[in-house]
Order: C-alpha cells, then structure tokens, then sequence
C-alpha cells in the first residue's frame, strides 16, 4: 500500500503527515476509555513528517486539547468511513 501524505492547514501552517496501517493500528489498539490523549499524541507526532515537527509542538504546547482534534483528522483522512447499511 503506498503511503498517503496528509497535509493540514493548522493556524495557518501547512503541516504534513504520513500515516500508516501500523500507526493507526497502533493508535487503535491503544484506545481506552480512560485513556485517549496519549495514543492521539504519539499517533499525531508518530507520524509527522520531521519538518513540521516544531510548529506541531508549538501549536500542542498552546492547546492542550490539539492533539486529539488532529489526529480525528488524519483519522478521517486515512481511513474514510465507509457507507454501509443492514439489509433486512
């Protein structure tokens, strides 16, 4: 599967991401109900590319709710929600 670069316009900053299946598995598998924002911070920082890196840290180090509404997302970027319906 070829990787997929995700870039994210965030407070006027271009910052850029390459999720995997291993990181959103991962991420995934690492979500518990009582524990969230660890898994949403290194799956964002997981995949950052190094470049954006330091604005990413800024803007997380201003906002401590970023990192949860940015991996939401990449989450909807790399794995789209698929339509799907009970047939009866």
């Amino acid at each position: 599967m070829e990787q997929k670069k995700v870039v994210l316009e965030i407070g006027g900053q271009s910052l850029s991401f390459v999720p995997t299946e291993v990181d959103y598995n991962d991420y995934m598998n690492e979500l518990m109900p009582d524990n969230k924002v660890a898994p949403a911070h290194n799956f964002v920082f997981n995949t950052a590319v190094e470049v954006s890196k330091p604005a990413l840290r800024d803007i997380t180090a201003n906002n401590p709710a970023a990192v949860v509404q940015i991996a939401g997302v990449l989450m909807q970027e790399f794995a789209p929600a698929l339509d799907i319906k009970v047939k009866k």
